[in-house]
Parts: structure tokens; C-alpha cells; sequence
């Protein structure tokens, strides 16, 4: 009976993660020496690494948050210990790559391996679950957001992971990443923006005509079966009819490659979660506050904009949260198609099998979608909280 009672006191999210943590340690490496940027490397396990005083300390760090949220009730010393224990991960492979880095040596490189990757997953997931439990209010999760940016660029700053490969790659593309992050921004948040103005209109026009409201939203579901590459090729033939046969469509960018077919195909997908969230967002406001706005003789327009339109916000936001973070994701393929961003990179280290500069790509744009999804998410819970 006690046993069985140990067991059920155990955090079973802890149990998952904590065999995954081991499993990743025991199994999977920790650091990759590669004599170039192309090689395959030599695999070193971190138990490999522990005479480093580093690794030591990451050890113990790691054996006492496996401890903490195996049997640490308490989220906010589970969330201390997680992030003393993430700060812990970022030095060790710098300071590992570091010392296995040839002095003086511009080729070699040290890329992280699937066992640093899947260690950073999890200590993230135990920030995640503690921070979810402590409950936080929205403001306060956009600032935890911005504490753990300010510590990656704290450890981004410092130099410590110069040594790491995806830093080496970033040195030498600094100027090129720069621009394609503008235009990896620009293309998210322009069709956003876009896709805004002709959605909403379109959403509100369904919610007063059910009729429209089916056709509509079956042509933009239709829209979304569309593979985002075949869509991309069928808006080629327009676009370079047009930019061939009409000077001003030229002179203003539109072209068969390049932003035009991936600014229109990004609105495109971005149109239903719009249109759909605000035709739901309408619906959902009580008939009985309608119907007391005109008993009090307000005109339709203004029981919409006063009325409607406040209230479905929330559910309206929370569609555009979905476009965003689509949308952020969306552009690393535009690339294929001269579109730019940070697709460039991955497309770029897929042809020359340099995983680094893929990572390069990744990377930064898994963190923008993360951040636009949080920073939104705190936006519509602070509406939402505000209206009860």
C-alpha cells in the first residue's frame, strides 16, 4: 500500500520527462567535433564530457530537477531549479565547444547533438508545466517571455557560444540574416495585415448573409487543401503574364517569383481562420443585447461597432493568433520561390547538407512564432479577464 501510494504521488508529466532526460543523456550525443562544416563528426555522449567542471555542475543540476519534478510539489522552486538548470545547459555547451575547438582553427565546427536538443525540449517543457501551474497573469507571462530572451541574448552577447557552429555560420551571414529576418517579418505581419482588412469585412458580410456565409467558407476551406508549394506554382503563370503584359504590375514587384506569389498565397490561407473566427465571434454575442441596442434605437452600424464587434474580439484575436504564428512559419517555404526570409538558410544548408545553417533558419523562426503565440495568447486572456 505505501509503495502504490509513492507511486501515485509521483508527477506523471515528470516521470515522461525525466525517462526522457535520462534516455537522452545515456543514449543520444551531446556534442558533435566535426573538422569541418560538411564532416560527419566525432559523437561525444555527455558522460564522456564529465571531467569539465561544466558538465559536473550540469550533472548535478539535472539529477536534482529529475528529484524536483519527480516529487517537488511546489511550481515555483520546480521553476527555479528548471531555469538555474537551462542556464546551466547553455554554458556547458559553450564551454565545451570551446575546448574541443582546434586554437586558432576556422573550420572546425562543433554542432550540438540530439542529446543537448532534447535536454533543452525537456528542462523547456518543466519551465512550461511549472509556469502554467503558478499561474501567472497575462502580463506576467509576457514578461517571463522577456526574461528568458534577455538571457539568451545575455549568453548571445557575452561570446560563449562563438564556438558552436550555428554562431560561426551567423558570423559570416550577419549582414544577409539581418535583411532576410526584415523580410521574413515583413511577409508575416503584411499579409496578417492584409488578410485582416479583406477578412473581417468578409466575416461580418457571412455573419448578415447565411446564405454567403456556406459558399465562403467552403471556397476558403478549398484554399487550405492547397499545398502551399502547388499554390505557390499556380499563382506563378498569373503574376508573369501580368508583369509581362502590364508595365505598372512590373514596376511595382509583382513578378511570377518572388514576394507577390508568396504575399498572395500567405493572405490566402490566412483568410478562413479570420473570416471563420469572426462569423463565430458574432454569433456568440447574446441576440437579447442586439435586440435591446434597437429597442434603444441604435442603427445596425452602430450596435456592430459598439456592440458586436467588442464583444467577438476576443474570439476575432484569437483567429489572427492563428494567422501569425501559420503565417510566421508559412514564409521559411516562400523561399523557394525567391520570397527570401529565413527559408533561405534551411534550403541553403539542405543542398549543401550543412545542418547548421539549417538550424540558422529554424531557429529564429521557431522562437518568433513561440513568442507571437504567448505575447497574443496574454492579449486575449487580459481582454477576455477585463470583460468578466
Amino acid at each position: 500500500m505505501e509503495e502504490t501510494s509513492a507511486v501515485r504521488r509521483l508527477d506523471r508529466l515528470g516521470v515522461v520527462l525525466v525517462a526522457g532526460g535520462i534516455a537522452a543523456t545515456a543514449l543520444m550525443p551531446f556534442i558533435y567535433v566535426k573538422a569541418n562544416r560538411i564532416a560527419a563528426g566525432k559523437p561525444m555522449l555527455l558522460t564522456q564530457l564529465l571531467p569539465q567542471p561544466s558538465v559536473i555542475i550540469l550533472t548535478a543540476l539535472l539529477v536534482l530537477i529529475a528529484f524536483a519534478t519527480l516529487f517537488l510539489r511546489n511550481a515555483l522552486a520546480r521553476l527555479t531549479i528548471a531555469t538555474l538548470c537551462l542556464a546551466a545547459l547553455v554554458v556547458a555547451i559553450g564551454l565545451v565547444s570551446t575546448a574541443a575547438t582546434p586554437p586558432g582553427s576556422t573550420v572546425a565546427r562543433m554542432t550540438p547533438g540530439g542529446g543537448f536538443w532534447v535536454l533543452l525540449a525537456v528542462i523547456g517543457l518543466i519551465i512550461s508545466d511549472a509556469l502554467v501551474k503558478i499561474r501567472l497573469a497575462p502580463w506576467m507571462r509576457v514578461a517571463a517571455l522577456a526574461a528568458y530572451a534577455a538571457l539568451l541574448f545575455a549568453f548571445l552577447s557575452s561570446g560563449l557560444l562563438d564556438s558552436l557552429s550555428i554562431m560561426k555560420e551567423f558570423s559570416t551571414r550577419a549582414p544577409q540574416f539581418e535583411s532576410e529576418a526584415i523580410a521574413h517579418l515583413l511577409l508575416a505581419f503584411g499579409s496578417l495585415a492584409i488578410a485582416i482588412v479583406l477578412g473581417l469585412p468578409l466575416g461580418i458580410l457571412c455573419f448578415w448573409v447565411p446564405k454567403l456565409r456556406a459558399v465562403v467558407l467552403q471556397g476558403l476551406s478549398l484554399i487550405q487543401t492547397i499545398p502551399s508549394l502547388a499554390l505557390f506554382g499556380l499563382l506563378m503563370l498569373p503574376l508573369g503574364y501580368l508583369a509581362t503584359h502590364v508595365p505598372v504590375a512590373a514596376a511595382i514587384g509583382i513578378r511570377g517569383i518572388g514576394t507577390a506569389p508568396a504575399l498572395i498565397a500567405l493572405v490566402l490561407y490566412s483568410l478562413l481562420p479570420i473570416v471563420a473566427n469572426t462569423v463565430v465571434g458574432l454569433q456568440g454575442v447574446d441576440p437579447a443585447v442586439r435586440d435591446a441596442a434597437a429597442g434603444m434605437g441604435l442603427t445596425r452600424r452602430q450596435i456592430l461597432t459598439g456592440i458586436d464587434m467588442p464583444l467577438a474580439f476576443p474570439v476575432i484575436l484569437t483567429g489572427i493568433r492563428i494567422v501569425l504564428v501559420q503565417a510566421i512559419g508559412m514564409v521559411t517555404i516562400a523561399a523557394l520561390i525567391g520570397g527570401g526570409g529565413f527559408g533561405i538558410f534551411i534550403f541553403q544548408g539542405l543542398g549543401q547538407t550543412a545542418m547548421d545553417l539549417v538550424l540558422l533558419g529554424a531557429v529564429p523562426t521557431v522562437f518568433f512564432a513561440f513568442s507571437s503565440a504567448v505575447i497574443l495568447d496574454a492579449v486575449i486572456d487580459s481582454i477576455r479577464g477585463s470583460a468578466a
